[in-house]
């Protein structure tokens, strides 16, 4: 895993062969932050990683100086593996959660300038994310979703939904 640009690029993280997670792929990782550059300047920004899986996207916040990255993250290995990316980077300036992304939708308070969702594509409940972030208005009000879903998915009739991005098998919802 490979921190893309910003303050520790070019930094490598070996992920542990036993994860079920894998990053997104530089390809796509690279290609959606080129479009977000478009929505957002990420300098003094904050944002919440939901399903952070092995940190990529987490440590890519940190790396093009966000103020504050929350990092959620419910499997105990992966949370710990990104709390040591993170200590390695020496930065204070992401929170790691080890807890259940819905229950932490549920009881937040912060809003946030962009949020990064990346649930697994079998997730039963992953058409059902993007609203309950709107529902509980974690959203700033110029503030960033972007979800990465299955090809299968199919969000263009969301009242929130601003475009659709394709990398490979790697998709990504766009909603402001």
């Amino acid at each position: 895993m490979r921190i893309i640009t910003g303050t520790y690029k070019g930094r490598h993280f070996d992920i542990p062969r036993s994860f079920k997670a894998r990053p997104t792929t530089d390809f796509a990782k690279e290609n959606i932050f080129n479009v977000l550059k478009g929505y957002i300047d990420f300098e003094g920004c904050t944002a919440l990683d939901l399903f952070s899986g092995t940190g990529s996207i987490s440590l890519e916040l940190v790396s093009r100086e966000c103020r504050q990255v929350v990092s959620v993250e419910a499997d105990r290995d992966h949370h710990a593996f990104i709390k040591q990316c993170l200590k390695k980077l020496g930065t204070d300036r992401c929170i790691a959660i080890r807890g259940d992304v819905f229950r932490f939708i549920r009881t937040c308070h912060q809003q946030f300038d962009m949020i990064f969702a990346d649930p697994p594509y079998a997730l039963p409940e992953l058409p059902q994310i993007p609203d309950l972030i709107f529902e509980r208005n974690l959203l700033k009000e110029d503030g960033v979703l972007v979800f990465e879903h299955g090809k299968n998915n199919d969000f263009s009739a969301h009242v929130r939904f601003v475009e659709h991005r394709s990398y490979g098998s790697v998709n990504f919802s766009i909603f402001r």
